[in-house]
């Protein structure tokens, strides 16, 4: 007994004593950030703040400071962007320790989807519904670019999305915020991997915040107007989940919102994230954003710009030299508190002691450990893994998909054929190897037949021009093929920042080639590369089978080859919705259902609709189909009464019954049938990703508890309400099975 007594003692003391010394470690990084503070000057504090571009790539006007080294001399920069390679980094790293008070510099980058190894756009990666599979890729591009001397990524981008018009739409999760917010987790987990201070890991930066995606018209940069309950409920949970995943820093967005710049957004800012959601990291501009609440109107000079952005909780100027240039004026006038400015420079060098580089300074300039992930075979591996993810089949009569590979004759048309950089899309990076480290879809096709396989090829047009001078070859090469695989979409720079379109068709005259190889007769593929959802109607209708194949990266020619060739069944969903024309945009699922809701797809009769067009989306978010067919069999509920602490277990049974294995994302929606403000048709709140076997079954379960039911009403207070509730379950948000239950208090 004694000893047993004298043993518990003992653990609680170890226990009592690690709890300790998890406290003090905590305490040791603030008292350093303290101790360094007040050594600064005003001058070095507000360098701290101020962040240039290495005038190389860029997303805005560049400035061209002929001092630069400079001014990391004298402690006047606390962060470069767009400055890689260990070479680079190292030389300017050790012009900062050449400052007064030695404080290393970080350095930032846009790395979005991939450094080295490109991976499939994030749009596209989305599509995969695979949490593990896209935490993954962003932990290759941590490792590739934190080897290569980077110490902050620009990324994840977590606005919702619902306008395709949007050229940054490429860079999100889509239109549903319960799908968006496991992204935006699982890409922060994998940029920040174990922790910041791995070699490996690199600091997330959630952007932008917020609302960004919601620009009116679709148009880049533009106002956002909404409600604050919208604002709450639909745009900003990605943004929590990112935070509560550990996301070290974040972006304020171009937009204003409801009338303020969102740089100068002390609601944003310092109300809602650093405030509700006690957010410990650094806000970081975006490229110019203090600067241009002049020309939004909100500040008269940036002298003004700079008050307002950093009163409101905007800790990093990006690129508009605001701070460097007024905020000592400000403080010494009063307008700016010396608090504001110690807060911000406490979070940004908190930061740099959490990475590490104020105990070594070049622990990210490591010569060996850049080579060895410069070609990193395994890394090419996963990218082709995460493309074969990301592959959308649209459309598939008849089973014309898959192709055998002892196929005689395959005719290869279009302008993505041979397409080498437009494989990557925005936001990826030109290296000397791009020709030969790309896998092209000819290559692909090629590498996957045999050496006497009669490849045939045309180019059939340009993307985006008028001539159809190649027709005739194309059309020639048509006829001499057993089979066409017809490659058109987007080129690499028609989707991205400032890349909005009001028009989405398929560029140029290339659904015109489409229309003369389907008057050939020949069987026809169409792939579509695009970094957004595109129009393309005549081919929707008219052709048989169609594969998305977005901007798949590095290895885009090989996945496409392993799943036109059946080596992978294809399972991505969409997570957005596709327009059948850009005047039915917004469309989403999880839309209102109006006094007048349609009773039919093509009700026009005094209901919400468009009288020229069908009501619904040419493709409905989470559609996508696979080389097998899943039957979804018996649905069940455990109980159709419930009471508050209940939980609702939902079951429902998926039969492969076709003729390949394969995996399908099976989808749980809910819709709250009356509520204090009206509620969504439905809303994504499960989805579970399962592999059959051909001719297998499985009872795939779901929980639900009244959190799930949970929604800002009118007050902005979170909370559920009591009532009755469809629970869907199906393939994908338009194809569903329902049943209705009552949940009580």
């Amino acid at each position: 007994m004694t000893t047993n007594l004298f043993k518990n003692l003992c653990l609680l003391c170890i226990a009592m004593a690690q709890v300790v010394f998890c406290t003090a470690q905590k305490k040791t990084i603030d008292q350093k950030v303290d101790s360094v503070l007040k050594l600064m000057t005003l001058d070095e504090k507000i360098g701290q703040m101020n962040q240039y571009n290495g005038d190389f790539n860029a997303t805005g006007p560049i400035t061209q400071d002929g001092d630069k080294q400079n001014q990391i001399r004298e402690g006047k920069l606390g962060s470069i962007l767009n400055v890689t390679g260990v070479d680079h980094t190292r030389t300017l790293q050790q012009i900062a320790l050449q400052s007064r008070l030695k404080i290393p510099l970080l350095f930032g980058q846009d790395v979005i989807h991939g450094y080295r190894t490109i991976f499939p756009l994030p749009l596209a990666e989305a599509a995969s519904w695979d949490m593990e599979a896209i935490e993954q890729t962003a932990r290759i591009a941590a490792t590739e670019a934190a080897a290569a001397g980077i110490h902050w990524t620009f990324a994840p981008m977590v606005d919702i999305a619902r306008d395709p018009r949007w050229g940054r739409v490429m860079e999100g999760a889509g239109e549903d915020t319960y799908l968006g917010s496991l992204i935006a987790a699982a890409r922060v987990k994998g940029f920040q991997g174990k922790g910041l201070g791995n070699t490996d890991a690199v600091m997330a930066c959630a952007k932008h915040f917020a609302a960004y995606g919601a620009a009116i018209g679709g148009r880049d940069y533009n106002s956002v107007d909404m409600s604050l309950r919208q604002l709450y409920e639909v745009y900003l949970p990605p943004f929590k989940a990112a935070a509560e995943a550990g996301a070290a820093t974040f972006m304020n967005s171009f937009n204003d919102l409801n009338g303020i710049p969102a740089t100068g957004n002390k609601y944003l800012q310092r109300d809602i994230l650093k405030g509700q959601w006690k957010f410990k990291g650094f806000v970081v501009s975006d490229w110019g954003s203090v600067g241009e609440m002049v020309n939004h109107g909100y500040a008269k000079d940036k002298y003004e710009a700079a008050m307002l952005a950093a009163n409101a909780g905007s800790d990093m100027d990006m690129e508009s030299r605001s701070y460097i240039k007024n905020l000592a004026t400000l403080v010494k006038e009063g307008k700016v508190k010396i608090a504001v400015i110690d807060e911000a420079v406490k979070r940004i060098l908190k930061k740099k002691f959490e990475m590490g580089l104020f105990d070594d300074p070049f622990k990210f300039c490591n010569e060996a450990r850049e080579k060895e992930q410069w070609d990193n075979k395994n890394n090419l591996a996963v990218a082709r893994e995460m493309a074969k993810k990301s592959i959308v089949l649209l459309k598939n009569d008849n089973q014309l998909l898959p192709l055998s590979k002892q196929s005689n004759n395959i005719a290869l048309i279009g302008p993505f054929v041979k397409a080498v950089r437009d494989n990557l899309g925005f936001w990826s990076y030109s290296w000397p190897d791009d020709t030969a480290r790309i896998v092209t879809l000819f290559d692909g096709v090629k590498n996957k037949l045999a050496a006497n396989a009669n490849i045939l090829y045309a180019k059939g047009c340009n993307i985006n021009d008028s001539s159809k001078a190649g027709f005739d070859e194309a059309m020639a090469v048509a006829r001499q093929s057993d089979v066409v695989v017809l490659s058109v979409g987007e080129a690499s720079n028609m989707t991205g920042e400032a890349k909005s379109r009001s028009n989405l068709h398929l560029p140029g005259v290339q659904e015109d080639l489409i229309k003369a190889v389907m008057a050939t007769g020949k069987p026809v593929i169409v792939l579509i590369s695009a970094g957004r959802p595109l129009v393309f109607n005549w081919t929707a209708d008219n052709v048989p089978a169609i594969v998305y194949t977005w901007w798949l990266g590095t290895e885009a020619g090989n996945a496409i080859a392993d799943v036109l060739f059946g080596d992978h069944n294809p399972a991505g969903k969409l997570p957005i919705s596709f327009p059948r024309t850009e005047g039915q945009i917004p469309v989403y699922y999880n839309h209102y259902n109006t006094g007048r809701p349609a009773k039919r797809d093509n009700d026009v009769n005094y209901v919400s609709a468009y009288t020229d067009l069908l009501n619904s989306p040419r493709y409905a978010f989470g559609y996508g189909l696979s080389f097998t067919k899943f039957t979804y069999g018996a649905f069940t509920v455990n109980k159709t009464a419930l009471k508050a602490n209940d939980k609702l277990e939902v079951s429902v049974t998926v039969t492969n019954s076709g003729n390949y294995d394969g995996e399908e994302v099976v989808q749980l929606y809910v819709r709250d049938r009356f509520g204090s403000v009206v509620r969504p048709v439905k809303e994504l709140k499960g989805f579970k990703k399962i592999f059959l076997k051909k001719g297998e079954s499985r009872e795939v379960k779901f929980t639900l508890t009244t959190n799930d039911l949970k929604f800002y009403n009118d007050a902005l207070v979170y909370d559920w309400e009591p009532g009755d509730f469809d629970i869907m379950a199906g393939p994908n948000s338009a194809d569903v099975q329902k049943l209705s239950i009552t949940w009580n208090k």
